[in-house]
């Protein structure tokens, strides 16, 4: 009997800390293969689990849908975070989106996609659609919007794990109601802001339901089938707009 496939693809000593990137068969359903992200050895995201991402943006696009603001075409998406391009894909999926930048803060990250390491490169390479950036996408929004550029139709943030645990020391001030004033400039009228959370946190939208004129949270509900009988996690994504 053959091993199981067991790939390491990339290996990053980061900032952040040491990011694999690998392949690898699963032992409790062969023959199926996944694609994984690990930060320290911590599993950050999976090829298989990617119900969240791709809720991110379908859920941020029918809350545009369903806003004051008269529909169009033409829609401009700004992802932070690229991790394995679900959040952008699934963006991509409507006919309405004409734009989507992703702002991804580590090169390598941005590479894994160009040299076709991830399951979703030839989509997402392929698609004249989407810009790739190398930034940080919480400096961007709290900045002032550039002179002359569009404001977003949507702002898909998934890169720390909660409101109050950053994966880096710069996207603290992101969550905090003083700088909100900032945010809001970079959303078109009608346009709504996104943000992905491992958990909830009350505090935090607090802060969005006093300082936007609309906002709620959503849940989402997964199996994570790569625990021993799988394990029910809930996921929220907040969502905001003025």
């Amino acid at each position: 009997m053959s091993k199981p496939l067991f790939e390491i693809l990339d290996y990053l000593d980061t900032p952040l800390g040491v990011l694999y990137l690998r392949r690898r068969e699963l032992l409790s359903r062969p023959g199926m293969i996944v694609t994984e992200v690990t930060l320290d050895s911590e599993l950050l995201m999976s090829s298989l689990n990617t119900e969240s991402e791709i809720e991110l943006s379908r859920r941020a696009l029918a809350w545009h849908q369903a806003g004051p603001e008269p529909k169009r075409q033409g829609l401009r998406v700004l992802v932070g975070g690229l991790g394995l391009g679900y959040t952008a894909a699934a963006a991509l999926e409507s006919e309405l989106v004409a734009h989507v930048r992703v702002v991804e803060h580590l090169p390598d990250v941005i590479r894994w996609t160009r040299e076709g390491m991830i399951p979703l490169s030839e989509q997402l390479n392929g698609d004249p659609r989407v810009e790739l950036s190398l930034g940080d996408v919480y400096a961007e929004l709290l900045a002032p919007l550039p002179e002359g550029q569009e404001p977003w139709d949507l702002l898909l943030i998934d890169v720390d794990h909660t409101p109050t645990e950053h994966l880096g020391p710069t996207s603290a001030p992101f969550y905090m109601a003083q700088t909100q004033a900032t945010i809001k400039k970079h959303l078109a009228p009608g346009g709504v802001l996104a943000i992905w959370s491992a958990g909830d946190d009350d505090d935090y939208a607090a802060m969005l339901a006093a300082t936007y004129k609309e906002a709620t949270r959503e849940r989402v509900e997964w199996v994570n089938e790569l625990v021993n009988q799988g394990q029910e996690i809930e996921d929220v994504i907040f969502l905001a707009r003025d």
